[in-house]
């Protein structure tokens, strides 16, 4: 069954809408919706993944289309087909892109198009029973093929974020330091000139008092 249906912006990781009914039949919904937040950041980086792919998490699976700059994600039971899994989200994908094609870059807020939901869960409930006589002939269409779609585990493609992540955060450390060393050095330069060139200041300075007083008594 579907569980889980979320549509984000793939150039910043905007979510766009999702399923406001989707995970109340889920234990620990909320740790499987921050592994979306996670995978849609992931995709915001720019990293080559496939439009199409399938992710295995925990006794569920995550699919997901990228089209258009957006990704529709949905978690299923891994008992789910796969066919139907992504045929629901090109019809989620179609649906989405006639009713808000031209607003999807402009739209500066999370979830501006909420409204969407009312779409997902109707097109859920068509999906949910595999033996209707509708996806009975969904299941049975030649024309719509899943096998080359890749299959990963979401360790392995998270983990490509979480190093990503501890790259960045040892380069911003690392600039943070350059920095401090750098402001360190200016300091002991400017202690060192003064170290050298102070008894030169204070000869120059009493040589000065005395041909002043010389030539003012004198």
């Amino acid at each position: 069954m579907v569980k889980l249906t979320m549509i984000a912006r793939v150039t910043d990781g905007l979510p766009l809408a999702e399923g406001l009914d989707d995970g109340r039949d889920v234990p620990d919904a909320d740790f499987y919706k921050q592994q979306v937040k996670s995978l849609f950041k992931n995709l915001s980086r720019g990293q080559n993944e496939p439009s199409r792919m399938s992710i295995e998490t925990g006794p569920y699976i995550f699919h997901y289309i990228i089209e258009g700059r957006v990704c529709y994600l949905t978690m299923c039971d891994r008992s789910y087909p796969k066919k139907l899994s992504f045929q629901y989200l090109e019809d989620l994908k179609n649906e989405f892109e006639h009713a808000y094609g031209n607003q999807i870059e402009t739209a500066a807020r999370p979830y501006a198009f909420i409204k969407f939901d009312t779409f997902i869960q109707k097109t859920k409930k068509l999906y949910q029973d595999t033996r209707t006589q509708r996806n009975i002939a969904k299941l049975n269409d030649e024309l719509y093929e899943v096998h080359q779609i890749m299959t990963r585990n979401v360790q392995e493609v998270l983990g490509v974020g979480e190093k990503l992540d501890q790259v960045s955060q040892m380069s911003s450390r690392l600039t943070s330091e350059s920095r401090i060393y750098a402001e360190k050095a200016k300091d002991l330069n400017r202690q060192a000139l003064i170290r050298k060139w102070a008894p030169v200041a204070v000869v120059l300075g009493v040589v000065f008092l005395l041909f002043w007083v010389r030539k003012k008594f004198w």
